[in-house]
């Protein structure tokens, strides 16, 4: 019978009654004392995290890298901010300069840690965007941004020339949701300017990827994609501990696929990188709550964030700031039992 890879997932524990021998996740306030091992075709099984290989253990707790200002031993808030006429749930709100502007200093105000600017959507059977139309979306809202702010700024694209413009006019990380495989060229703009990236998985173009979605096994297929990914980047140049993974949710995968994922999102801090979890208003909430507007799934979204917050990632991608600072707020304090009453 040939070997078949393992993949260690850990088994994500908060709160003041850590037992001893407990292993510290990437460095930050969570911590787990046992390991699940999973394999394809194979019963998942636990064992004591002491007993998982050293090369996973020191990726699973080796603290994280700070990546374009943001400290990753704790939790940030990622705020979205689409300049396009045809997001899913905010398609032109902020496609205007003047609006999108505004909506940023909204939510800087909030107290967003990074803006994640977008000037193509890439929602199910969204259209192609032109470099062009992208730069002249994004490029001019950054400068001002950054003129007025030194808040961190993602660009969210998957277009080595809107990077460049993006990175020119003040932007600090790159958000490819194609992971470099839309465009690899993308991989050698972050790393001659030597800014962190953010490798998505994805699944098909934007105009065909919720047509019949298919994996063998979502989780490891995204597992597997994420780590030759990583490889991809650290061979273009961009240091490995300024590499950010986000599985995608929402992309290229139906409820049951995202749901899959959701349950055993923790596996992805074995893969070394802090973790990105984007799933603010998508359709999987709405499915599963029954909601059509996408405006109307909040409660969905915080339900969502706070269970990837107890699996231990690193970014909260979201549309709403303020409510998701409340909530991670609330859910801290309650699993510490502890209150910092600090301004």
């Amino acid at each position: 019978m040939p070997n078949l890879k393992q993949y260690h997932r850990p088994l994500v524990q908060h709160g003041q009654h850590r037992p001893d021998g407990a292993f510290t996740l990437a460095g930050g306030a969570m911590w787990f004392s046992h390991v699940e091992v999973l394999a394809r075709g194979q019963a998942p099984k636990t064992i004591e995290a002491a007993q998982a290989p050293r090369e996973i253990l020191n990726r699973l707790t080796a603290p994280r890298t700070s990546c374009a200002g943001l400290d990753m031993t704790r939790v940030n808030v990622m705020g979205i901010l689409n300049v396009t006429p045809d997001s899913f749930s905010d398609g032109g709100m902020f496609d205007r300069p003047e609006t999108a502007i505004d909506h940023a200093q909204a939510m800087i105000n909030d107290g967003a840690d990074i803006l994640d600017i977008g000037g193509e959507s890439t929602r199910p059977g969204a259209v192609y965007v032109t470099p062009e139309q992208e730069i002249a979306r994004t490029a001019p809202v950054i400068r001002a941004i950054r003129t007025a702010s030194e808040v961190p700024i993602s660009i969210d694209t998957r277009k080595s020339f809107v990077a460049d413009a993006a990175l020119q006019a003040g932007a600090s990380l790159v958000n490819d949701v194609y992971a470099f495989t839309h465009d690899p060229a993308l991989a050698q703009v972050a790393a001659d300017a030597q800014v962190p990236v953010c490798l998505m998985h994805a699944q098909g173009d934007p105009d065909e990827m919720q047509k019949d979605p298919r994996y063998a096994n979502a989780l490891l297929d995204v597992y597997d994609f994420l780590e030759a990914r990583i490889e991809v980047a650290v061979r273009a140049g961009i240091r490995a501990d300024q590499i950010i993974t986000d599985p995608g949710i929402g992309f290229g995968k139906t409820v049951a696929h995202n749901l899959e994922i959701m349950n055993r999102l923790s596996l992805f801090h074995s893969l070394g990188c802090p973790v990105l979890l984007g799933a603010s208003r998508k359709s999987f909430i709405g499915a599963v709550a029954q909601e059509p507007d996408a405006t109307e799934r909040l409660g969905g979204s915080l339900a969502v964030a706070l269970a990837g917050v107890a699996q231990g990632v690193q970014i909260l991608r979201v549309h709403d700031i303020k409510q998701t600072k409340q909530a991670l707020a609330l859910w801290q304090a309650m699993s510490s039992g502890e209150y910092n009453d600090v301004p």
